[in-house]
């Protein structure tokens, strides 16, 4: 029996609503997550756009806040400046590599515990005729649903947020410089990441779940 797409996301909705709570936790990770990415980004953005304007006033406002202009004296000056940037660049990506880890690994983790608790249905829907490759697609559609609406939330929170901060830093020389594509070019990048992360992290407890037998699924006490 082949059910349609139509099924699966109805399904699929139905079983988040269910599970609300535990869905929660589950976005919670991948907020927070791309909230940090999206703030960094934008951050970036915002200084990288001020640093090009070029202007004393402004410049004097970076190097007040710690951020390297490049208008350092004399060719070792600025060597220095780029090493610097060079430097924090690295660290940022650190730390961005191992916040999306861990919204990996929770991900998972939590896609494995609903499998747990989903045994007598996942066997059901094995007995009544759905394919493995149903049972998979089910799952992704969860975790996709879920990354997206935790990316969407993460990119506003951590924008907003970012924002807030460079205002009270550098004034209204943010709005006046305001990197608008920039902005909209790292949220859709950060859109993207949250999105395939959630999908990445949904593989593993997707194919458990395709892969279970229906009559052990159905004897489990879970």
């Amino acid at each position: 029996i082949i059910l349609p797409m139509s099924r699966a996301v109805e399904i699929s909705i139905r079983s988040l609503k269910i599970r609300f709570g535990r869905s929660l936790i589950t976005t919670s990770g991948v907020v927070l997550a791309i909230a940090f990415l999206m703030s960094v980004w934008s951050s970036n953005e915002i200084v990288s756009s001020l640093r090009n304007v070029n202007k004393s006033e402004i410049n004097l406002l970076l190097q007040k806040k710690g951020v390297e202009t490049g208008m350092m004296d004399g060719e070792e000056g600025s060597a220095e400046a780029q090493a610097r940037l060079q430097e924090e660049e690295s660290k940022q990506m650190w730390l961005i590599s191992l916040s999306l880890l861990v919204c990996v690994v929770g991900i998972a983790n939590a896609m494995l515990m609903s499998v747990t608790e989903r045994f007598r249905e996942i066997g059901t829907m094995k007995c009544l005729g759905a394919l493995d490759s149903f049972i998979v697609k089910l799952f992704l559609l969860e975790s996709t649903f879920q990354g997206v609406a935790g990316t969407s939330a993460g990119i506003l929170i951590g924008f907003l947020l970012t924002l807030a901060l460079a205002l009270l830093d550098y004034g209204g020389f943010v709005i006046d410089y305001f990197p608008t594509a920039g902005i909209l070019r790292s949220a859709l990048y950060a859109l993207v990441a949250g999105t395939v992360l959630s999908l990445i992290g949904a593989m593993l407890p997707a194919y458990r779940a395709a892969k279970m037998e229906p009559v052990e699924a159905m004897r489990s006490d879970t």
